[in-house]
């Protein structure tokens, strides 16, 4: 049954409420925790027990943080890295392009300045070298180095890390494993085949913070102290939120106090890229994933691979201000760059049909630094798999973007091992590959097959799911900071979305190309201000403002807007339908 009877939206969805045992549950929990509803619609949402409502809301790490040597090879990783630490032994740090690998190379380099080492970054060019180790680096690395670790990448690199003759190699990443694992002194991922799965949501950041923390452990076993670790949680925060890990768990904690550290601004690298991008609040999940994860990318897609990892280890505030101005140009380019590619991707996707279990495109000179971004694009447009791939020549390389439920990585994995791609890898939700063009549609066909299997592409556009309804009058600033307190809001633990029914526009206006500002009342004393971001690139905007008196359920998240030091909510409309 439709929530507010509403069975087509402004933008053709159907929303959806709370099923009745939720409903049970928050009502429950609301009358023993004196907890607001809404606050207790999220929690019964998230489906945490009535005894542990309070605790939740204020999540403590030491009480959530995973014993480090519950993962495999954890205790020789640190053993080694702490044995080339007390040696004073060469290091090198090869990390992904991407924030994830930025972020835990800058972990490392960090932490080792603190303790008086330098060591080696090494970031492979995206077009040049490809994602992961490469023979030639590795033995370029292993000819200078005595240890070489790897970050966010390295779990199937077995020909490379053999390519290291004379160095020790230890491999700390997240990415899906195979059958074997690399010859080399450990490999450290909580995704291995042998593990057992229950922290295969961390993100490499997450894998190479719990290896200094057992670092920390074996130095003061041995009488000595390391770093306060508690100072690099900003890092972590970031490569969690952008490399859109799941917030449970762990990662709930460990973002919730990695912006308390990243809000101390003392990071010079953070610091001169919240500049750049204007961030005039506390940093919050949508910081990270919108304006300063993309910036950090930007040297990995489409300039210098390394900027990012530098940025964020540079102890310089010169240093981090001239590298933040030239993210920040980059990530302009790349918008430049994605939107001509996303044109042409969704009219090809379009051509070929939206409605089969995965929805791709191919084209000649697409950049390869943009193609995840616009699969995550297409996958957004259909509420599918999206796979976008570039060719340079005979070879193409490509990402791809998945949908709860349908597990990309390892169809894409087994792809490779049948031989129709060159190589192929990632975890659920995103994937990277490289295949030949004689071998593409064959590709695509089998990975439609093996989607198909897991159910992509039975259901229309995605219902629009919401907990509960809210009067504009119940919409303060005290209750968003409530509600707040069940967040960090992300991946794997969405935002709540509420509706605010039967209200009047009182004011609209367009902002910019094809948004829409609204004052929305309840026609008594009730009323609340609203955004509407892209409300004219839909049907949406022009119905909206032409509203001619007609009144409106609006759908969308609760956000605190503060200006000249004055506080107020402001409804982020993500959705809104005529009342009848």
């Amino acid at each position: 049954m439709s929530f507010l009877g509403v069975e087509r939206s402004l933008t053709g969805r159907r929303w959806v409420g709370p099923s009745i045992e939720v409903e049970r549950a928050s009502e429950m929990m609301a009358q023993q925790t004196d907890l607001p509803r809404a606050v207790c619609q999220v929690l019964a949402r998230r489906g945490v027990p009535l005894i542990e409502a309070r605790g939740f809301l204020d999540p403590k790490l030491k009480e959530l943080l995973p014993d480090p040597r519950s993962l495999k090879d954890m205790e020789t990783a640190a053993a080694r890295f702490l044995e080339a630490v007390r040696g004073r032994q060469k290091i090198a740090i090869f990390a992904d392009y991407d924030v994830d690998g930025g972020s835990s190379a800058a972990l490392l380099l960090d932490w080792l300045r603190q303790m008086g080492l330098s060591a080696t970054l090494y970031v492979p060019d995206r077009i040049d070298e490809g994602y992961g180790p490469n023979v030639p680096a590795m033995r370029k690395l292993a000819a200078d180095h005595d240890l070489i670790i790897c970050v966010d990448c390295g779990t199937l690199s077995h020909e490379p890390i053999a390519a290291a003759e004379g160095a020790d190699v230890i491999v700390l990443d997240h990415h899906l494993g195979g059958e074997t694992l690399p010859d080399c002194v450990a490999v450290v991922n909580p995704n291995r085949q042998d593990e057992s799965g229950d922290l295969g949501y961390l993100c490499a950041a997450g894998v190479v913070f719990l290896m200094l923390v057992e670092a920390g452990r074996q130095l003061r076993e041995a009488g000595a102290r390391g770093p306060d670790l508690m100072g690099l949680l900003d890092l972590v925060a970031l490569a969690t939120v952008a490399d859109v890990a799941p917030l449970i768990g762990a990662n709930r904690a460990l973002v919730r106090q990695g912006l308390k550290v990243m809000a101390q601004r003392q990071r010079p690298g953070l610091v001169a890229l919240s500049d750049v991008a204007r961030m005039d609040a506390p940093p919050n999940t949508y910081h990270l994933g919108f304006l300063l994860g993309p910036r950090v990318n930007a040297g990995g897609r489409i300039g210098q691979a390394d900027l990012g990892a530098r940025l964020l280890a540079t102890d310089s505030r010169t240093e981090a201000e001239a590298l933040s101005q030239r993210l920040d140009a980059l990530n302009s380019e790349r918008r430049e760059i994605e939107n001509t590619v996303r044109a042409a991707a969704l009219e090809q996707a379009e051509a070929r049909g939206l409605e089969g279990p995965l929805v791709w495109a191919a084209g000649e000179g697409w950049h390869p630094g943009v193609v995840g971004i616009v699969a995550s694009r297409l996958k957004e447009a259909t509420n599918r798999p999206a796979i976008v791939i570039g060719f340079d020549g005979d070879e193409g390389k490509g990402s791809g973007r998945s949908v709860s439920g349908v597990d990309l990585g390892a169809s894409i994995q087994r792809l490779a091992t049948e031989g129709l791609l060159v190589k192929g890898g990632g975890h659920k939700m995103a994937a990277g590959l490289t295949v030949m063009r004689d071998q593409l549609e064959q590709a695509m066909e089998r990975l439609t097959e093996l989607l198909a299997r897991q159910g992509a592409g039975q259901g229309g556009p995605a219902d629009l799911k919401l907990d509960g309804t809210l009067m504009p009058g119940a919409a303060t600033v005290e209750l968003v900071e409530q509600i707040e307190l069940a967040g960090p809001f992300g991946a794997g633990a969405p935002a709540p979305r509420y509706a605010l029914p039967d209200l009047q526009v009182r004011f609209a206006k367009r902002v910019g190309e094809s948004h829409l500002k609204l004052s929305l009342s309840d026609g008594m004393s009730g009323g609340v201000d609203a955004i509407a971001f892209g409300a004219f690139d839909g049907p949406m905007g022009e119905r909206l403002a032409n509203h001619g008196g007609a009144r409106f359920h609006f759908a969308g998240r609760l956000e605190v807007n503060s200006w000249g030091g004055r506080q107020s909510v402001q409804l982020r409309i993500e959705d809104a339908a005529e009342a009848r």
